[in-house]
């Protein structure tokens, strides 16, 4: 059966329905005036920059062709267009297409005796134009550019208006690393978090079949004549290109299903159905469980969690610092793929597990299957502890991963009160008005420090701040319960950012407190400085609340241009009209 049919209703369809912005269109030279001028209106509307991606499953479906097409065409719509960056892997058509739009010159800088050429963000930012077309959205830079990778480049760019056309292959997703490789056996280098492709405002598909790819290669379209014997033999058989192309109709689904869910979540309330992924300090292949959490949390289009239980034993002053750096890395990937990150203090790590799952109204808890323990370690507490997780969970559904593997993405074991059909996941209670963080804050309570400032000043200055107003209890005893969750596990992450949260009884709605440090925070573990503390206080009575609010936040912090701006306000005004400009620019 084929993926339309599996979901009752075509691509297009899908977004006629929807009025969804999502572009899902093939090749056809007749839709390409349709394309042009609907990404047209979005920029004669837009003050912020607007991103387009053109999407394919493998080099040479015509992506970057189909870039340069539609440049010509804004440039004949009176648009003024460039090409910030363009890779034509020796390919005259496009060569010859690029003739006719203003290009800017790369930037030539000379890393360990050989001179590599980049794309020149700020030359870019200093023309100004309206459109700029940058190819390779997944490609990383050199080190001692500007960004790291050019995805982030074009953040920057999108955030001084220009509008972007960009091109990039499915399998540079990050969430999508382990199943490529098991699909079509290659470790991709280069990726991005899957966040970079759902914030883009249009995604057209450029799908070709895979007998006239192979067609393309053979012919000399797509690499020169020594290496493609070899490409057909390798990456491009046909079983690969199938495989890739699939996996490209999913994420094209999947990206519909999401914009969907947004549209009508715009008048409802997360669903008391979160996602979590347990992380170990010794555990095999975390990546994976991450990149499942991170597919599993996309497809429902739920809040998800990674949580690293911390137990006496792996205190910082007691663990290697090997064990160390392997727990920050993996805490940072699951940041980059989207999850908001706790470390949780406990003795017994099923209990502790549980205990988070029921605060944060988790509803799946993904962990991986455990190796074979040592004989001593088969007694005591934490002996077995997804065997606890499924004895002890309640109305929670409980995936084990083997990790050794890749698993499928709806194999899942399912424990608690569970049906087979994922209970709660299409579930939503109806309130009167999406929630803003902009309405949550107020310049007052708002505070800036040009120095660094520790961590307890920090949180008894925005507990203060947090009860003007408010009817919360007095702001000492707020200041200890919150350093009493904090006992539990810190909120202060290691990606500049904080997001300290308690509930208190007889509120009646959700309050934040917002503090910069220019300097960071002192008496804080974390390798870079935490620069954004958001205090979030939701009703106790209203669970629910915390968990929508935390993803406010969440959001929010994970903005580079709002980050950026943030970390620049002098006064709690320009603060407040920051984040404000952002939430208009998420309309």
């Amino acid at each position: 059966m084929s993926l339309q049919r599996a979901m009752g209703v075509s691509p297009r369809e899908s977004i006629a329905a929807e009025g969804c912005r999502l572009s899902v269109q093939a090749e056809q030279h007749d839709r390409a005036e349709d394309r042009a001028n609907a990404f047209l209106r979005l920029i004669r509307r837009a003050q912020r920059g607007r991103l387009k991606v053109y999407l394919g499953y493998c080099p040479g479906v015509g992506k970057t062709y189909q870039m340069l097409q539609e440049g010509h065409r804004l440039k004949d719509d009176g648009i003024e267009v460039v090409i910030g960056f363009l890779e034509t892997h020796g390919r005259n058509d496009i060569a010859r297409l690029a003739e006719g739009l203003e290009i800017i010159p790369r930037k030539r800088e000379e890393y360990r005796g050989i001179l590599v050429e980049e794309m020149d963000t700020d030359a870019i930012l200093t023309r100004k134009p309206q459109v700029a077309l940058i190819d390779e959205l997944a490609h990383t830079n050199a080190p001692g550019s500007r960004n790291p990778k050019r995805y982030q480049d074009i953040q920057d760019v999108l955030a001084a208006g220009i509008h972007v056309i960009t091109t990039m292959n499915v399998q540079h997703l990050e969430s999508l690393y382990n199943v490529v490789e098991k699909a079509v056996g290659v470790k991709v280098r280069e990726r991005l978090p899957d966040s970079v492709l759902a914030e883009a405002d249009q995604i057209v598909d450029v799908d070709l079949t895979a007998e006239d790819l192979r067609r393309r290669l053979e012919d000399g379209k797509i690499y020169p004549a020594d290496r493609i014997e070899a490409a057909l033999a390798n990456f491009f058989t046909y079983s690969n290109l199938e495989k890739l192309r699939e996996l490209t109709l999913r994420e094209l689904a999947s990206q519909i299903d999401l914009r969907r869910r947004e549209v009508s979540e715009e008048e409802t309330t997360a669903a008391p159905d979160q996602i979590m992924v347990c992380l170990s300090s010794r555990g095999p292949n975390s990546e994976m469980l991450l990149r499942y959490a991170s597919r599993l949390a996309g497809k429902f289009n739920r809040n998800w969690y990674a949580v690293y239980v911390q137990t006496p034993s792996e205190e910082a002053t007691v663990i290697d610092a090997g064990v160390q750096r392997f727990i920050s890395e993996t805490l940072t990937l699951a940041k980059q793929l989207g999850a908001m990150v706790f470390t949780y203090k406990g003795d017994d790590i099923a209990d502790t597990i549980l205990r988070f799952a029921k605060e944060y109204r988790v509803g799946h808890i993904v962990i991986g299957k455990p190796s074979p323990k040592p004989f001593w370690k088969r007694f005591g507490k934490n002996r077995d502890i997804v065997g606890d997780l499924v004895k002890n969970a309640r109305g929670v559904t409980v995936a084990v991963l083997d990790t050794a593997e890749e698993a499928p993405f709806a194999a899942i074991t399912r424990t608690g009160a569970q049906e087979a059909n994922l209970p709660g996941m299409e579930a939503t209670a109806a309130i009167a008005q999406p929630v803003l963080l902009g309405a949550l804050l107020s310049p007052q309570r708002i505070v800036v420090w040009d120095r660094v400032v520790r961590k307890e000043t920090v949180l008894r200055t925005l507990a203060g701040m947090a009860g003007i107003d408010s009817g919360l209890p007095h702001p000492e005893t707020l200041f200890n319960h919150i350093m009493k969750r904090e006992e539990q596990g810190s909120t202060f992450f290691n990606e500049g950012v904080a997001f300290p949260h308690v509930r208190a009884s007889g509120l009646a709605s959700p309050v934040v407190a917002l503090g910069i440090t220019k300097e960071g925070v002192a008496g804080v573990t974390t390798e870079k400085p935490v620069e954004l503390v958001f205090l979030i206080i939701s009703p106790a009575e209203k669970p629910e609340v915390q968990v929508q609010v935390l993803g406010l936040a969440s959001k929010a912090a994970q903005d580079r241009h709002l980050f950026q701006s943030l970390k620049s306000a002098e006064k709690p005004e320009e603060a407040m009209e920051a984040i404000r400009a952002w939430e208009l620019s998420q309309r």
